[in-house]
């Protein structure tokens, strides 16, 4: 957990929903009143969150204690019981809201995370995620697809260079973009990994002939496409599958033994899990 990122959430979001005050707790609740409650599961799926819920409360009231009986990861049914946690009234009720959001679209991107990687288990093939987030919580998101068996991709713009179709065509080609961005690392000294995406196996044989990159985006490619790419590539790029890719096929892609597939859908088309929390 980084916990500058969480806590700055946290409060960001803490803010957003309290305001100046929960106030039908305040209004409805003496302020010495002690309550408990359960998280309770009621939907089968992957449990993520749970880490940040216990921060969630931690930061709404250092005296809520909270018990916690699964941990993330875990495959969870209707009428499993997920944590207790017992203090005042009032912050429980504070905390309920984001602590039901973030654990819901957490556990939804485990679960949909976890169905994907089922299906090409024992390929050898990777499942990667994209920066296709919820603006805010991206890195929350991107923990869920972690606890779901994923793998990050690049976390921002920042951390790698990725070169696109609409990079490539303002560039001028393959071979320019290529070129300009080994000469913009050399110039800003800065070390990040280049990956260029190539359209067909055109632009694909121009970026071997050009040399310079560390991982190759195979976008839109057919799975025969797939195959002919990677045995073009002959493993001297890391290569990556996107495009058209579905629970129906994935499993076929993972068989043309490209290294990673990247599905944005694990994150922005995804049901949250049900979950809520009663008072006991």
């Amino acid at each position: 957990m980084d916990l500058n990122q969480v806590q700055n959430f946290i409060n960001n979001a803490l803010a957003e929903d309290v305001g100046d005050g929960d106030h039908t707790s305040l209004a409805t609740i003496p302020a010495e009143a002690k309550g408990k409650a359960k998280l309770l599961v009621k939907e089968a799926g992957i449990l993520a969150g749970v880490e940040l819920a216990i921060r969630i409360f931690e930061t709404v009231d250092a005296g809520l204690q909270v018990n916690t009986l699964l941990p993330d990861g875990t495959p969870v049914k209707p009428g499993d019981i997920v944590l207790y946690v017992e203090g005042r009234a009032q912050s429980i009720l504070k905390a309920e809201r984001l602590v039901l959001n973030c654990m819901q679209r957490m556990s939804g991107i485990a679960t949909k995370t976890n169905e994907i990687v089922q299906l090409i288990a024992g390929s050898g093939v990777r499942l990667l995620d994209t920066r296709k987030t919820t603006p805010g919580m991206r890195y929350l998101e991107k923990w869920a697809v972690r606890i779901g068996g994923g793998v990050n991709h690049r976390f921002g713009l920042y951390d790698m260079i990725l070169i696109k179709d609409n990079h490539v065509d303002y560039a001028g080609g393959i071979k320019q973009a290529i070129k300009e961005a080994r000469q913009y690392l050399k110039d800003q000294h800065k070390n990040l990994q280049i990956e260029i995406e190539v359209r067909n196996l055109q632009e694909l044989q121009q970026v071997i002939d050009e040399g310079g990159a560390d991982r190759i985006l195979l976008d839109n490619f057919s799975v025969t496409e797939m195959a002919e790419a990677v045995k073009l590539v002959d493993k001297r790029y890391i290569t990556e599958a996107s495009g058209g890719i579905t629970s129906e096929n994935i499993a076929a892609y993972a068989s043309t033994g490209v290294d990673y597939i990247s599905s944005g859908a694990l994150t922005h088309s995804v049901k949250s899990l049900d979950l809520s929390l009663k008072a006991v």
